[in-house]
């Protein structure tokens, strides 16, 4: 299953309800390409995110940034707070594996997490590196994927706040 950017804009705006899907979503596609985080962002949460994510799921460059520009817009401390706990992943991945996070197996990334301390860190916008790590980046992630269709699936939760579910989910009865 790929998550599209179409998923990104319900993960976005989906407790908000459909107008603001639209309002939103509208306001997000007109934005002209923002300069305030850079492409090594994005990949480097795209890398997290396939360790991250089930193995089912695809998270494509267009969703992770279309979801990442979405929470950053007009949020310049919550920018800054993606960009530093991504800096550490960087820094971290360059001491222990002398390669760009980008550059590592799903394996070793996730071992690099884990021996941050991110696995087992409390999410804290000021913590410590692993809290901010946990808060700002893994925490988020999975955000994303769980408020969306494909991720609710996957967890037996298939209309996810803002999302109803299309037309087959009215024509079907309770029990179905």
């Amino acid at each position: 299953m790929e998550l599209t950017r179409r998923d990104a804009l319900i993960a976005l705006f989906g407790g908000t309800g459909a107008t603001a899907v639209v309002g939103g979503g509208a306001d997000l596609l007109n934005q002209p390409a923002d300069a305030s985080i850079e492409d090594v962002h994005v990949d480097r949460l795209q890398a997290v995110a396939a360790v991250l994510y089930p193995s089912a799921v695809d998270a494509t460059q267009e969703f992770v940034e279309t979801y990442v520009l979405g929470r950053i817009t007009d949020r310049e401390s919550y920018r800054q707070g993606v960009v530093d706990a991504l800096t550490e992943i960087e820094s971290a991945s360059q001491r222990r594996h002398g390669q760009s996070v980008t550059a590592l197996s799903e394996s070793n990334v996730d071992g690099l997490l884990r021996a941050m301390g991110v696995a087992t860190a409390y999410p804290v916008p000021d913590g410590t590196i692993p809290e901010q790590v946990r808060y700002y980046v893994v925490n988020d992630l999975l955000y994303a994927l769980y408020t969306t269709p494909v991720g609710g699936r996957l967890v037996g939760y298939e209309n996810p706040d803002g999302y109803p579910g299309g037309t087959d989910a009215y024509q079907r009865g309770p029990d179905a």
